[in-house]
């Protein structure tokens, strides 16, 4: 086989569907878009879930139960074996992984997991540990530091209003 004796696989590629080419093409006059009407107009779009001011379908269901994934708390995984390219004794931080391009994402907190083996000391902080993670670690001669989270910080401590002192009574 040569390079000229290459095909695309059948059904692999396409014409392009060349509207408003008569009508014996069957994409003629209308061009697919059906009869007048709003989605016949150029630039038109609704969103989903519209259905021209009737009250839609999802919003005549009665909501019920919960879903807690709105509120779970989610965290970037980084694997013990990906922190043996640190150098022994090294404090590896957030700004270290992200650095290392271990743990990219808008997701703020980091959990290192213990799948892999870890060669060398070191000393760790992240947001969360599983508990082979921090045993590997530690069997090393290295340590674990947990970072609290900066929204728990604030919650931590709330701020304490003074009671209100009785206005003396007017003679």
């Amino acid at each position: 086989m040569r390079l000229h004796d290459l095909k695309p696989r059948p059904g692999a590629k396409h014409r392009r569907k060349r509207l408003g080419q008569g009508e014996s093409s069957g994409h003629g006059k209308t061009s697919g878009r059906g009869g007048k009407g709003q989605t016949a107009r150029s630039g038109s779009s609704i969103r989903i879930g519209f259905e021209g001011g009737q009250m839609p379908l999802i919003r005549r269901i009665p909501k019920r139960g919960f879903n807690n994934a709105r509120h779970a708390t989610v965290y970037l995984p980084v694997n013990l074996e990906a922190l043996n390219r640190f150098e022994d004794g090294a404090r590896v931080d957030e700004a270290a992984l992200r650095g290392a391009g271990l743990a990219n994402g808008r997701i703020s907190r980091i959990k290192i997991l213990g799948d892999g083996d870890l060669t060398r000391k070191l000393t760790v902080s992240a947001h969360a540990f599983s508990a082979s993670a921090k045993a590997k670690i530690e069997a090393k001669g290295g340590s674990c530091e947990l970072i609290t989270p900066k929204k728990a910080e604030a919650k931590a401590e709330p701020k304490k209003s003074e009671p209100k002192k009785p206005e003396p009574a007017k003679s």
